[in-house]
């Protein structure tokens, strides 16, 4: 399941003696692992987040929201897709515009800013300015996702990726346990300055939220050169020098243009992970959304539903971090992709099949890892085969569309008079997962079957490249730069990994 690329006619005159200079491995393995103090913690608890402040509105609503606002289960759906909308609108649009506005800027900008709306939620009375607020932190919650595993694209070589991801996607599953169990503390909260406690909810995870959100601007960099913590200037240099050598794309002279969307848009691999994305999306975000009031409707009351939901999401946490830790040592996505899915196969059908709460509620434990470590797998799939940047961070935004739109999807799917058993739901979940672990292994033998066309055609291919047309180039027998940029991932020495 190969994963390399060979390297081009550098861009410079330095950037070509810095790639092609031998890497101490030890000081490479130093470096990435200064790295990952550098960045990994900021980003992972800006998706959790996120997470946290985009699905407590479960928490809330078993803590009363729906009730003390007199919604009715329609209403309720309503709040929760108008959050999806806006955030589906700004996901490709703030990808492309990460690199010209600097990550530095724009991702504390949006957490700060999507704190204080959550702060605002807990001042709500009304259903009208409860879909407001919705909408509001759906449109500057959007940009978050797609972005980070655009921006660690840019510090990761594509060997390390899907570990990366799925360290601060695990946020989602911490998120999820965290929650109930804060929520679960802070509704003891109710009464207190006039407020219930589910505003109390929106009010103190909002308020933690700004603080991270400011605390960002001073630690977050947006190049590997604008590290300011744990890495040595020494570090930077192997750092930089790496990434030349996994991504001969990588360009000072790369910018934006309509043909990179549509290379994007035109390539099958990236279509069918896009498909794979909507699944995803659609059986993830109703577990997140809606855990806590399935257990609840199991017949457990509304604080133990708080703590039940706990336990699933922690065994979500580590089957994520497990199987992304495989997927990249052995550079696989299609094989964990489908063995994943096929854990929530078998937890969809004993939900299904149960006839008492305790088997249904120990289904969970096979469902929300089934679904969740299922992500990070697949981010790193899309990041990973395309090329170069703007292609790339288009493939991820387009990615993370088909995700929410799944999400959209979700939220109209658990409605309070079909629990406990949710059948038609549950069928639904159950026939996307099996459905992803069969095109998972579809887009694994059609990316492999590519590799091999690209090696048998590769004269072919890098003819127009060439100096004299007879085999010779600019620079090693790959084309040069020219081939690289227009080529992308169709380039023969681009290995798409399977």
């Amino acid at each position: 399941m190969p994963l390399s690329a060979t390297p081009t006619k550098e861009l410079t005159e330095d950037t070509s003696s810095r790639s092609s200079a031998f890497i101490d491995p030890v000081a490479e393995k130093r470096a990435v692992r200064r790295l990952d103090f550098a960045i990994l913690p900021i980003m992972t608890m800006y998706y959790f987040l996120s997470f946290l402040d985009r699905a407590n509105i479960g928490n809330a609503r078993v803590a009363g929201l729906q009730k003390a606002l007199r919604m009715t289960d329609y209403q309720y759906q309503i709040c929760v897709t108008a959050l999806y909308v806006p955030y589906i609108c700004a996901e490709l649009p703030s990808n492309l515009l990460l690199r010209k506005l600097t990550p530095r800027i724009v991702m504390p900008s949006l957490l700060t800013a999507w704190g204080i709306i959550v702060i605002f939620q807990g001042f709500i009375t009304t259903y009208p300015a409860l879909v407001g607020a919705r909408a509001l932190l759906g449109l500057v919650e959007g940009p978050m996702f797609p972005g980070i595993v655009l921006y660690l694209s840019s510090f990761y070589t594509r060997r390390e990726l899907s570990m990366r991801v799925a360290i601060f996607f695990s946020a989602a599953s911490l998120s999820g346990a965290f929650s109930g169990l804060l929520a679960a503390a802070i509704v003891n909260m109710n009464g207190i300055g006039g407020k219930p406690g589910w505003a109390w909810i929106f009010i103190l995870e909002g308020l933690f939220s700004v603080f991270i959100g400011i605390l960002g601007f001073f630690i977050i960099p947006s190049t590997p050169r604008g590290i300011k913590l744990f890495v040595t200037e020494a570090d930077k240099d192997i750092l930089e020098r790496r990434l030349i050598r996994d991504r001969p794309s990588v360009s000072p002279h790369d910018h934006f243009s309509l043909k990179e969307v549509l290379r994007s848009l035109s390539s099958p691999h990236v279509l069918m992970v896009f498909v794979l994305f909507y699944m995803t999306g659609t059986t993830l975000y109703g577990l997140a959304l809606f855990l806590p009031s399935i257990v609840n409707q199991l017949g457990f009351s509304p604080n133990q539903s708080q703590l039940l939901s706990v336990g699933p999401f922690a065994a979500g946490f580590f089957v994520t971090i497990i199987s992304a830790y495989y997927s990249d040592k052995y550079q696989a996505r299609a094989v964990p992709t489908a063995a994943i899915s096929t854990l929530a196969v078998i937890g969809f059908a004993m939900y299904l099949t149960a006839e008492t709460k305790f088997v249904r509620y120990g289904s969970l434990y096979l469902t929300v890892p089934g679904v969740y470590a299922v992500a990070p797998v697949v981010s790193a799939w899309m990041s990973n085969n395309s090329e170069p940047y703007y292609t790339r961070a288009t493939s991820i935004a387009f990615g993370f569309i088909a995700t929410n739109s799944g999400g959209i999807t979700s939220t109209w799917m658990f409605p309070t008079k079909e629990g406990p058993r949710f059948r038609r739901t549950t069928i639904i979940d159950m026939v996307f997962s099996a459905l992803i672990v069969v095109l998972a292994i579809v887009n694994g033998l059609y990316l492999r079957r590519q590799n091999r066309i690209k090696r048998e055609r590769r004269s072919e291919i890098l003819a127009p490249y060439l100096e004299d047309g007879a085999g010779k180039s600019e620079d090693g027998g790959d084309g040069g730069e020219r081939a690289w940029m227009e080529l992308g991932d169709r380039h023969p020495d681009f290995m798409y990994t399977y």
